[in-house]
């Protein structure tokens, strides 16, 4: 057999990786000879290793591309909140959510609170969470939605957009509260909603409790309806605390 230099060795195989779209054989092979010098190679150890780090790597890039397609603002995250500000019945709550069951179960979150309370980076945390889970999720701020989805009725790509939001398994809409639509916005939000149910999670911030949504859908059927669809599968966070804002405001006092 004719001997193979190092170079063309590590050459043909990096060759091979990229036929069987492999990008991360080269440095396995680097890795395992750094985390074995001086002991006697193992083929199979060392196969088993390589593809190991290629599965790990391949589910690190995933997680990175599924990160920069949610939109999340991803500063706003779990290590980033102040769970000590919570009561306890409301950590509970948000610990079960964290674990993503709600996602496959096709439950909603719907969180209100005052501006300020923390509501919108706490639903951030938990929808990232859900992308390590495996999860793909989608952010909007409720007034680009509506917008984006006037704008696809107008060019009577309505339902192609729907289908499109439609292949998330969670859609985050926030600040619902500050939305004040004619008739055509509050159709494209209902319509939206109601494509949603029992078909994929949402989780929903908003500033007004559901006595006052009316101030929202304008009709009180179309409220009522909206209501009922968001609620039937669904966990209800009430951020009774402390404005955050104010509180750090406070303390430069």
């Amino acid at each position: 057999m004719t001997k193979i230099s190092e170079k063309d060795l590590l050459r043909r195989i990096k060759n091979c990786g990229k036929q069987l779209k492999f990008t991360e054989l080269e440095e396995g092979i680097i890795r395992y000879e750094k985390e074995n010098e001086n002991k006697e190679i193992n083929p199979k150890h060392m196969l088993l290793s390589i593809l190991e780090f290629e599965i790990e790597n391949k589910a690190s890039r995933k997680i990175a591309r599924s990160l920069k397609a949610s939109r999340l603002p991803l500063e706003k995250n779990k290590e980033t909140f102040d769970f000590k500000r919570l009561p306890m019945n409301l950590k509970r709550k948000v610990d079960a959510l964290l674990n993503g069951d709600f996602v496959s179960r096709k439950e909603n979150v719907l969180a209100f609170g005052k501006p300020g309370s923390g509501k919108s980076h706490l639903l951030c945390a938990i929808a990232q969470e859900q992308i390590y889970n495996g999860k793909s999720v989608i952010f909007y701020s409720c007034t680009l939605l509506v917008q984006e989805l006037l704008i696809a009725k107008r060019e009577f790509l309505l339902p192609k957009a729907i289908k499109k939001i439609a292949k998330y398994d969670l859609l985050v809409l926030d600040d619902i509260g500050y939305v004040q639509q004619n008739k055509d916005e509050i159709e494209v939000l209902f319509t939206l909603l109601a494509e949603r149910y029992e078909r994929g999670s949402v989780m929903i911030t908003s500033n007004l409790p559901f006595s006052k949504w009316e101030k929202i859908f304008k009709d009180p059927m179309t409220t009522a309806a909206a209501i009922d669809r968001l609620v039937h599968h669904s966990v209800l966070l009430e951020i009774n605390v402390t404005s955050y804002r104010t509180m750090k405001a406070k303390e430069k006092i």
